[in-house]
């Protein structure tokens, strides 16, 4: 058993010098290839889990190299490996556009090494494009706050056009109205002042009334004066 793990842990090492070379030649993806070999020779191989990391990163998988780095993290390892292993899963969160989690990961490298300068140097600049990123997010933000008040004060200047325009339209109708009333009235008044026609007053019906009663009292008399003169005619022919 001794015999066959020497025999893996060696053509891990071979599988990995050779991952080295194709990685230095910029074959990255054969590279991954020989450290994939290397780890099923020995899974807990942590240059093997480390350089995969790196080809993976080189080929722009980065939450598959951000897994292999921190399979190195959780390795008991010293401190100068594991800060490179924050400092590289900085690298990855980094591209991947997890800013705040790339900012944690390089300072945690610099916990464990304080005075990397690449990673401080990555760090401020992770912090610096998370705050022009924060920044933008706030204008965006202010914009369309302000897009939504030139919006409510349209509709609300509109609103008001509406109920102006109805408030004028009423307006306008009850003025016709009104002057329909007034046209009427004065119809009406001149109806009154004005006799119907066909139609005589009071006084005059009055008056005919009596011309017709005069006229029958006349008439009454001289039908009485008839009647006498015919009487008298009638005894003077009585012989």
């Amino acid at each position: 058993m001794i015999s066959v793990y020497q025999t893996q842990a060696q053509q891990g090492k071979k599988d990995i010098r050779e991952g080295n070379s194709l990685f230095r030649a910029e074959k990255y993806n054969d590279s991954e290839i020989a450290y994939r070999k290397a780890l099923d020779s020995d899974m807990s191989s942590i240059p093997g889990s480390f350089n995969l990391g790196d080809a993976l990163y080189r080929q722009e998988k980065f939450e598959d190299a951000g897994n292999h780095f921190n399979t190195v993290i959780n390795n008991n390892v010293n401190k100068s490996t594991r800060a490179q292993a924050f400092h590289n899963l900085g690298n990855s969160l980094l591209q991947s556009g997890e800013l705040e989690e790339a900012i944690e990961a390089y300072k945690n490298a610099l916990r464990n090494v304080p005075d990397d300068m690449d990673t401080k140097y990555n760090l401020a600049y992770a912090q610096n494009l998370l705050q022009q990123q924060q920044e933008q997010q706030q204008q965006d933000q202010n914009q369309e706050q302000d897009k939504q008040e030139d919006n409510q004060e349209q509709q609300n200047q509109e609103q008001q056009q509406d109920q102006q325009d109805q408030q004028d339209q009423q307006d306008q109708q009850e003025q016709q109205d009104q002057k329909q009333d007034s046209q009427q009235q004065d119809q009406d008044q001149q109806q009154q002042q004005q006799p119907q026609e066909g139609r005589i007053s009071r006084e005059d019906a009055q008056r005919l009334l009596e011309a017709l009663a005069n006229d029958e009292k006349k008439v009454q008399e001289k039908v009485k004066e008839a009647k006498a003169k015919a009487r008298k005619v009638r005894v003077l022919k009585d012989w």
